[in-house]
Order: C-alpha cells, then structure tokens, then sequence
C-alpha cells in the first residue's frame, strides 16, 4: 500500500509513517498535556504556563539550597582548619565541591534554556528539558549534601560518625526525593475519585 506524494510519486505507506516518527522524534509528547488541559478545562497553553510555572517554583527552592551550601563550601578552604584535613577527608571534600558546583550549573540551565529559546514557541520542549534538568540537579544537590555532612561530622566526631551520619542523609534524601514519588506513580488511581484526574 502506497501514499500519494504531493510531488506526484507514491511512497509506501510505512515509509511515510517512519517519516513521520522521524519528524516527531525530536518533539516533546503532548499527550498527556493534552489529556490534563481537557480533564481540567484549560487550553494547551494554558496547562504548559501552569508546568513551567511550577518548575520555575521548584527551581528557585533547590536553587536557594545549592547557593547556601556552595558558599559554605568555598569559604571552607580558606579557613585554617581546613589545612588539618587528611587525605579521606580532602577527597570528601572535593567530591562535595564538584557535586554542588555541577548542581549549581545544572539547576539554573534551564534559565539559559529560556532565554535561547524565548519567543520561538518552544515552551514544551522547555518544560521538558528542564524537568529533566532539575532530577539530575536534585540527584547532585543529595549527594553534595550527604558529602558535606560526612566532612563536618567527620572532622567533628571522627570518621564512623562521619560516615553513619552522611549515610543516613543520603538514604532519606533518595527515599524521600524519589523511592516515595516512583512508588506513588505505581499506585492506581480511584476511578470514582475525582481529586485523581489528571492535574499537571
């Protein structure tokens, strides 16, 4: 079976349905946007105004994280105490550096995202990208975190302390931030229950 070309030649239907996936391939899934706008009465637009606005939220509270503990850090290896540190606690240290500065440039990426794209219409490949953006950034904002709690308690109250402490940091951060979101992706919804339609 073959699709009429409007050059007047005839290509085969799969032919023009990879095309087609080609062109999309680069394109955000507005399905679910559109699944939202319809459940809540809103327009397309309206829906990825409402995203980026919440991203926007999410991002200046992460963000505000990062910038305090950046500081401290910078601010660290200028201390004279900071001389005393042992080989572990120097790697911990730099370990914690790069996790914060990296989340530093990640986090704030999609503002340089924006600014490129601005007026293009290109809102929903901003909305994905910096959605995306903003996992990587709080993956790197727990691990810095944990670093810097496991340096301070380290040089504090020695290294098991150090060690137990920064642990259990990291282990509530990633249970908190993502095992508790991924196990209610996984719980199904209450048909009856109209607080579960679709609302981002």
């Amino acid at each position: 079976m073959s699709r009429r070309h409007p050059a007047g030649y005839a290509v085969p239907v799969d032919a023009a349905r990879a095309g087609t996936r080609r062109r999309r391939a680069g394109r955000p899934d507005r399905s679910a946007a559109l699944r939202t706008a319809q459940a809540r009465g809103e327009t397309l637009d309206q829906v990825l105004d409402r995203n980026l606005a919440e991203l926007l939220q999410e991002l200046r509270v992460a963000i505000t994280g990062v910038q305090v503990l950046f500081a401290f850090l910078l601010g660290l290896a200028f201390t004279q105490r900071f001389t005393e540190l042992d080989d572990f606690e120097l790697t911990v240290y730099t370990v914690t550096l790069l996790a914060t500065a990296l989340a530093t440039v990640v986090l704030i990426a999609p503002v340089s995202f924006h600014r490129l794209v601005f007026r293009r219409r290109r809102k929903a490949v901003l909305i994905a990208v910096a959605d995306r953006l903003l996992l990587v950034g709080l993956a790197l904002l727990v691990l810095a975190i944990s670093g810097g709690v496991l340096l301070i308690l380290g040089v504090v109250l020695g290294r098991g302390p150090g060690v137990a402490g920064g642990a259990s940091v990291l282990l509530v951060g990633v249970l908190t931030w993502y095992g508790l979101p991924l196990w209610a992706r996984g719980v199904q919804p209450d048909p009856d229950d109209d607080d579960d339609r679709p609302a981002d």
